[in-house]
């Protein structure tokens, strides 16, 4: 039977074993990057085999970082926003951090919830995904003098700094692309633009390339549909039903372009013979399916790590060392989804 009395593990216990200083082991929880990599792993054996566990309450009421980074984004649902988060919290880790992760569902009253929730369990910083927030979060952020970054969305100017792409221009290429192999019957398909400044930048900037080409999307080929590869094949397939077809069509993202070329099969219409499909992303998997799509990329990898590798630096250093954006400049990636419009 296991002696209930036995005494947990301390600071002092683990120093023992570790067979350093009890401020070296503070040092390796609190500062990490301050250690040689030989005595973080010596202390990191140590505690794995003492089983300590610190109190983290005690030391955020004394002011010591909690080690713990709060990441908001939109949805856990897609595979764009799994590939920057698992980077992000990679980076991180390097440097003793570990992530709180939470996702809004796209809701602006419910990310200052969050964040709040964030903040009561003393975070050392905190990403929200995109630009556009409510101006109460913003103050929130400004009131506890917390590091910021914003992530994915990319903007001179932006109110903290930004890392990421920029989603005008991603939009501007692809719709580009579309015009440069002679379509001119186009349709477009983007998600709901509420709460989504990056779906309504790309929606906005490929409608105003077509204008400025002089195509205008006639309103039954122009498409909200949500994020659903299932919705997507649904309004493509009734789309691709009527008399008059277009010869492309353009997707929000590569999920949504994705359900358009399971519905173009399932009108027995060959792509892009018969009509040319193309996405925003650069999804996994979006260079597998058949056939495989045309799309811009955005390096969700590098956003990842570059936006740890800021937060970090701004919380290490105070504020002392400046934050920069950083623009992952997006680019065109040419498949088989695409060609150009018959004679």
């Amino acid at each position: 039977m296991a002696d209930k009395k036995h005494k947990k593990a301390d600071i002092i216990t683990v120093a023992q074993a570790a067979r350093v200083s009890a401020s070296t082991v503070s040092r390796y929880f609190n500062h990490p990057e301050l250690l040689k990599p030989a005595t973080r792993k010596r202390i990191d054996s140590a505690v794995r085999r003492t089983g300590y566990i610190r109190n983290r309450a005690a030391q955020t009421i004394h002011g010591i970082r909690s080690g713990t980074i709060g990441v908001l984004v939109p949805t856990l649902d897609h595979a764009i926003f799994a590939e920057v988060v698992q980077e992000f919290s990679d980076r991180v880790a390097e440097d003793g951090f570990t992530i709180l992760l939470a996702s809004h569902g796209y809701d602006l009253q419910r990310e200052y919830a969050i964040l709040r929730k964030f903040l009561e369990h003393r975070v050392d910083g905190v990403v929200l995904t995109g630009l556009d927030h409510d101006e109460a979060v913003f103050q929130l952020i400004d009131s506890q003098k917390i590091p910021c970054v914003l992530m994915w969305n990319y903007a001179v100017g932006s109110r903290y700094p930004s890392i990421g792409a920029d989603n005008e221009l991603a939009g501007q290429l692809i719709a580009e692309h579309v015009l440069s192999l002679g379509h001119r019957d186009i349709a477009c398909m983007f998600p709901p633009t509420g709460g989504n400044d990056r779906a309504m930048a790309r929606r906005d900037i490929v409608l105003s390339t077509l204008k400025k080409a002089g195509v205008t999307v006639p309103d039954p080929w122009m498409f909200e549909t949500v994020y659903s590869i299932s919705a997507s094949k649904r309004d493509v397939t009734e789309l691709l039903a009527r008399d008059h077809r277009p010869t492309a069509l353009i997707c929000g993202n590569d999920i949504l372009a994705t359900g358009a070329l399971y519905g173009a099969a399932a009108c027995g219409l060959d792509v892009p013979s018969d009509i040319t499909v193309v996405g925003i992303g650069d999804f996994k998997g979006s260079s597998d399916i058949e056939p495989a799509l045309t799309t811009v990329r955005l390096p969700a990898r590098r956003i990842g790590r570059e936006a740890g590798k800021a937060l970090v630096t701004g919380i290490i250093s105070a504020g002392e060392d400046p934050v920069d954006s950083l623009h992952c400049a997006p680019e065109i990636i040419r498949r088989q989804s695409s060609g150009p419009v018959k004679d």
